[in-house]
């Protein structure tokens, strides 16, 4: 019985050791381990207007498409763009993951009451996710806020700018958003202008994203079950194997009379 105990014992434990090590062949989760990016999203109601919405136009995803692409953008009275470039990619032996959104020549006519012309010629969100965290950044070429002034071209995250017509603000711009999410993950908005409904004077409601990246957290890094993983596992197993193997051949021995 003793035997037959100490066998039991020993296949249980390899039969562990084997499944932890043979892990990597089953497919693992999309999350964590995902990202996203887009280049523009409008979801405003301007006075006397029609709502406008549109996007997330040319979303990429760790998942698929990877890469995506759009010429131009033009949704009259709120926002115009030239070209679009996005990307989401998760690197499986390390597990990292970037997303990248750019966005060429943007303008935006809805804020020319208050600011006057706004433009900026290439707008990027940026954000990374590995094993030590998640970070994310925004650049801007050649940015130009009316009225505004000078605007750093790689803003602090959360630099938020308000925007009055006469003395009433009717709109708040982000530069270099930055939302810590629920999940782990991190979301970077190069541009996030909020139009301020219900005050006198209002532009209209509603909110305006230019290149927008999400990242993380970072996946698992390659599977055990493949490269040094595989041998660790194995190495593991042949650990348990042999001492059990040892001792039990041990108890079998008859024993003898002095």
């Amino acid at each position: 019985m003793k035997n037959t105990h100490l066998l039991r014992r020993g296949g249980l434990l390899a039969a562990v050791v084997v499944s932890v090590a043979l892990a990597g062949a089953v497919p693992a989760s999309a999350a964590p381990g995902d990202g996203s990016a887009y280049g523009v999203k409008v979801d405003v109601s301007l006075l006397g207007l029609d709502a406008v919405k549109a996007g997330p136009l040319a979303e990429a995803k760790t998942s698929g498409p990877t890469t995506n692409s759009l010429a131009t953008v033009n949704l009259a009275g709120v926002l115009t763009a030239g070209a679009i470039n996005t990307e989401a990619k998760r690197d499986d032996n390390s597990g990292a993951v970037t997303a990248k959104a750019s966005t060429a020549d943007v303008g935006l006519p809805l804020l020319k009451a208050a600011l006057g012309n706004v433009g900026v010629k290439a707008v990027e969100a940026t954000c990374t996710a590995t094993q030590k965290g998640v970070q994310g950044a925004t650049s801007l070429v050649a940015p130009n806020l009316g009225s505004v002034g000078a605007v750093d071209t790689t803003p602090a995250p959360n630099t938020q700018i308000k925007v009055a017509l006469g003395l009433v603000n009717v709109a708040t711009i982000t530069l270099n958003e930055q939302i810590k999410n629920a999940d782990g993950s991190l979301t970077v908005n190069a541009i996030h202008v909020k139009l301020l409904g219900g005050v006198v004077g209002a532009l209209g409601s509603g909110d305006v994203i230019v290149s927008s990246a999400t990242c993380g957290p970072a996946g698992l890094p390659v599977p055990l079950a493949s490269g040094a993983g595989l041998w660790i596992g194995l190495g593991l197993l042949g650990a348990i194997a042999v001492p059990v193997g040892i001792r039990v051949v041990r108890n079998r021995r008859p024993a003898t009379t002095a």
